[in-house]
């Protein structure tokens, strides 16, 4: 076993979910006042907690425009569009391998709210399967590492026990600024150039890899 605590981002690297933050995103903008937004720029700050992400991607928005934006984003991502997120191929039966280890704790840390991460767990069915998660609006969001220091606390592992996967530089800059080791998986929103620069233990470019690669 590489390592006792496994650490997943969710958006991008367990969910293919991306269209619909970027599409949701888009729409609550409109409706906002603000405008359209590059469905690029939206992809970039996935994984950003949404206060974060709004305030990124609207540069000067005022306060009553964002809690608009936030609430239209909200509503688009829960109710506006009914069609199944699913986990990227070969996920599940990833994580599962993991799970059949006696020893191995798996947690979640995401730039999802607790009510959103929390929905995901139940109309997935996977909430049982991680020992710990943490969600942006109840600690500070990536790529502050407080989430993953919390964790570390909840789980009763040391930082060289554990490794943070993740698709998005935020994912691994966090993990680097505890001397946490980090993976940095391609099939998400940032460039392999750009996760390079975090300077991950690994980069895995499909699912199989990585798993392969944790169970090792």
């Amino acid at each position: 076993m590489r390592y006792r605590l496994a650490i997943f981002d969710w958006d991008g690297t367990l969910m293919d979910s991306i269209a619909r933050i970027v599409s949701s995103m888009q729409a609550a903008s409109i409706e906002a006042g603000w405008g359209e937004l590059d469905a690029e720029a939206v992809r970039n700050i996935i994984g950003l907690g949404l206060p974060e992400a709004i305030a990124t991607l609207c540069p000067g928005i005022d306060a009553e425009r964002a809690e608009l934006l936030k609430a239209r984003y909200a509503y688009h991502f829960v109710e506006g569009d009914t069609g199944p997120m699913r986990f990227y191929p070969g996920v599940e039966a990833g994580l599962a391998r993991l799970r059949g280890r006696t020893d191995q704790r798996l947690a979640v840390a995401t730039g999802k709210s607790r009510r959103g991460l929390e929905r995901i767990f139940r109309e997935s069915g996977s909430g049982g399967w991680f020992h710990a998660s943490r969600t942006a609006d109840e600690t500070l969001s990536k790529p502050h590492p407080r989430m993953l220091e919390e964790l570390l606390v909840e789980l009763d592992v040391g930082v060289g026990e554990a490794v943070m996967i993740g698709d998005t530089e935020y994912d691994l800059e966090m993990a680097r600024s505890l001397g946490m080791d980090r993976v940095a998986v391609t099939w998400g929103v940032h460039a392999p150039q750009r996760l390079s620069a975090s300077r991950p233990v690994f980069t895995a470019e499909a699912v199989p890899d990585l798993f392969d690669w944790l169970y090792g």
